[in-house]
């Protein structure tokens, strides 16, 4: 009997889940500033939704700041309204051209709140890989209702997807971990 299921496959589907997640938790903002805190704005501007980064320079000169050299001179209200509007919290500095973002220090309570956020990116991270697990599993069920799978060579695969999905989710709680520590420092 030949094996069709894919083990590599649902492999990479993981990694891709945590390469997302590792994007997302970099927007969250810690006590140094940092460029990917803009990622997910999105500014309307020439009747489409674009990122900061497709209409500006972004750069971060001092540790607590960042700085946005905007090309067009009139999408500068545009922006900085975006960035308003943002889970940021941040007010902007217009000087000509250029958006300036001091990062504040952050307080106990906004410490406090950004971990609970992270905690939550956590869990979703965790559900899409136990998701991609369920997925792997119903193929193997599948496979072996149509005999192109062994019993053992099904249940080989099962141990090694739920190897797989421990291995990740011991991946995602370290990466909360670390992140929680950047955010807890001063």
């Amino acid at each position: 009997m030949s094996s069709e299921f894919n083990e590599k496959n649902y492999s990479m589907k993981m990694e891709k889940s945590i390469v997302s997640f590792k994007k997302d938790i970099s927007t969250l903002r810690t006590g140094r500033a940092n460029t990917s805190m803009l990622d997910t704005i999105k500014v309307d501007i020439y009747g489409q939704q674009m990122p900061i980064e497709q209409l500006a320079t972004i750069s971060v000169p001092e540790a607590r700041l960042i700085s946005i050299q905007v090309w067009d001179k009139s999408n500068t209200n545009v922006i900085e309204s975006a960035i308003q509007k943002s889970e940021l919290g941040i007010n902007p500095q217009i000087d000509g051209q250029i958006i300036r973002l001091r990062i504040p220090d952050l307080t106990e309570d906004r410490r406090k709140e950004l971990i609970k956020i992270l905690k939550n990116m956590g869990e979703k991270a965790k559900i899409s890989i136990r998701n991609i697990r369920r997925e792997a599993n119903e193929e193997l069920k599948k496979s072996l209702k149509s005999k192109s799978l062994s019993e053992d060579q099904n249940k080989n695969f099962e141990k090694n997807i739920q190897k797989l999905t421990d291995n990740n989710i011991v991946n995602i709680e370290k990466i909360v971990t670390e992140k929680e520590k950047e955010i807890i420092q001063i």
